[in-house]
C-alpha cells in the first residue's frame, strides 16, 4: 500500500516512511526520521531527525516527537501530547549535547496533553494528561483530568 502525504505536509528529503503510512495536514517530518509501516500522523504533528517510530503507530493532532525518541510498534500518542529531550532547558544555553533518550515500548498508550520527560521508558499505558518522568514507568496514570490538579495515582517505577 502506498504512503499518503497531504499536500500541506512537509517531508524532508531523506526521511524513511513505511508502506501504508498516512501523513495529514501541516505535518513536518524531518530528514533523519525513520517511520514504520501503517502509521498515521494527524494534523500539525512534528517528528524530529533522530526519531524512530515502529509499525502501526498512531500519532494524534498537535503532537511533537523531538530528537532521541523511539516509539515501538502499536503505540498510541493522544492529541497534543509532547516528548522532551532536554531535562532542564534554558533559552540562552545550548543543551543539544545533553539530549536524553526516551523509549516507549510496544502497545503503550499516551493520553491527551501529557508531557513525557526525557530519559523515560514507558512500558505500558501511561501518562493521562500531565507528565511521566525518569527511569521506567509501569501502568502509570498520572494526573487525570477528573482528579485535582497534581494528583498522582497507580504509579510504579522499576
Amino acid at each position: 500500500m502506498a504512503v499518503s502525504i497531504h499536500p500541506t505536509a512537509i517531508v524532508d528529503p531523506g526521511a524513511s516512511i513505511g508502506d501504508g503510512s498516512r501523513i495529514w495536514h501541516w505535518v513536518h517530518i524531518c530528514a533523519g526520521a525513520r517511520i514504520g509501516n501503517n502509521c498515521s500522523f494527524g494534523q500539525n504533528v512534528f517528528v524530529g531527525n533522530r526519531v524512530t517510530i515502529g509499525n502501526n503507530v498512531k500519532v494524534q493532532n498537535n503532537v511533537s516527537v523531538y530528537d532521541n525518541v523511539t516509539l515501538e510498534d502499536d503505540v498510541f500518542c493522544g492529541p497534543s501530547m509532547v516528548f522532551t529531550n532536554v531535562y532542564n532547558p534554558r533559552a540562552t544555553v545550548s543543551r543539544k549535547h545533553e539530549y536524553r533518550d526516551t523509549l516507549v515500548r510496544r502497545g503503550a498508550t499516551l493520553g491527551a496533553n501529557c508531557t513525557v520527560i526525557c530519559g523515560s521508558t514507558i512500558v505500558t499505558t501511561a501518562a493521562r494528561s500531565s507528565y511521566a518522568m525518569g527511569a521506567e514507568w509501569r501502568s502509570a496514570f498520572i494526573s487525570s483530568p477528573r482528579m485535582s490538579c497534581g494528583s498522582i495515582f497507580a504509579i510504579s517505577r522499576s
